[in-house]
């Protein structure tokens, strides 16, 4: 009978996963009412209530969650494996006992990531919250942004200070970046009101080289509200990578968007490693751009950067370039398929549209000149 009982209890937690998949669908039509009552009212207690909570911890919660569950699921895989060989005849029902303990540990678990954080996949998009328009734009506008992002770009570079290769190095550790990376956001904030909040500082991964090899440089764990670092990739990357994550962190899910705000609250923060690191992140996405749409022009304005971006956009290309393999590859492929299932129907080609986001900010900000 006790076995009986488990065995339903497994079939309805299994229903949680057509459960998911249903909220998420009406959640998909319906943006105005998941901004409105779950993005900017229920979201905003659970990430900043839980993230606090785990924030009391030095280290990344979700990360030793992470390890914690390979452990369990390593000792019943052990333990069921010597079940198996010591009883024969009683196969079918043991591997049927797994398989339904795995469904039911898959559902409860996409359940919880959609009630806890992904529905901010629905809400409306940030061009619509934030005011700016991103009207289709011409190749000349495009360019103009590159040229402006260059200029930026330049004249920061020089500023920064370089390792012993001439590459970008930061002037404090990366805990002192976790920290720094708030007052962007308290910046950005004046201006959109969607990014203010009291949330839980990043954290650096132990096992970053792990994420490297994996071809992540960060992740947002969503169980425990924590923005979590590959703290090995570049110096040049880590501000932006962490006021990206920070921004997922504030309910903004679209990875598009998170880039834009990264850049934004990079942009607008007071120390000039962030307003760099911003700039460099916005101008590889444009000019990524450019080059799909107009080549001539985007070598005419690659011509301009300084060495100083030269060598750090080589050193990031080099860096990643040494993590290539099979893992990197799966690793994009399964991130491209939980792109799609939460609606970024482009996959991970979505990314290119943040530079809609930049013309539209651009646009605001020269109006008039």
């Amino acid at each position: 009978m006790d076995t009986n009982n488990k065995v339903v209890k497994k079939v309805v937690f299994i229903f949680f996963l057509p459960l998911a998949i249903l909220i998420s669908y009406f959640a998909a039509k319906s943006p105005i009412a998941i901004e409105t009552i779950y993005s900017n009212k229920v979201y905003k207690l659970i990430g900043q209530t839980v993230s606090k909570i785990t924030g009391i911890f030095s280290f990344s919660v979700g990360e030793f969650l992470c390890y914690l569950i390979i452990f369990i699921f390593i000792l019943i895989l052990i333990k069921n494996v010597i079940i198996i060989i010591k009883k024969s005849g009683n196969r079918i029902c043991i591997l049927l006992n797994i398989f339904l303990s795995t469904l039911a540990f898959i559902s409860i678990s996409y359940f919880l990531f959609i009630m806890l954080w992904g529905l901010n996949y629905h809400r409306l998009p940030f061009s619509d919250i934030s005011g700016l328009d991103t009207k289709p734009a011409s190749i000349n506008e495009l360019a103009a942004l590159c040229d402006d992002l260059i200029e930026q770009g330049n004249a920061l570079r020089n500023k920064i200070q370089e390792d012993s290769s001439g590459i970008m190095k930061l002037t404090y550790d990366y805990n002192t970046v976790f920290d720094k990376a708030q007052l962007g956001y308290k910046e950005a904030a004046i201006f959109y009101p969607q990014l203010k909040g009291n949330y839980g500082k990043p954290k650096g991964v132990y096992l970053s080289k792990a994420m490297s090899i994996s071809g992540i440089s960060g992740i947002y764990f969503p169980f425990t509200c924590e923005a979590n670092i590959n703290i090995e990739i570049p110096a040049s990357m880590i501000p932006s990578t962490t006021c990206h994550e920070m921004a997922h962190q504030r309910g903004f899910a679209r990875e598009d968007e998170a880039n834009f705000i990264s850049y934004l609250t990079c942009r607008l923060n007071p120390d000039i490693q962030f307003q760099y690191s911003g700039t460099l992140l916005a101008l590889i996405h444009s000019m990524n751009a450019l080059y799909k749409y107009d080549k001539e022009k985007f070598f005419l304005l690659r011509k301009k950067y300084c060495n100083g971006i030269r060598q750090d956009l080589e050193f990031i290309r080099k860096y990643w370039e040494s993590y290539e393999g099979p893992v990197e590859k799966a690793s994009s492929k399964l991130n491209n398929v939980y792109l799609k299932s939460n609606y970024q129907k482009d996959g991970i080609h979505s990314y290119g549209r943040m530079v809609d986001l930049l013309i539209a900010e651009y646009r605001q900000k020269n109006k008039g000149k």
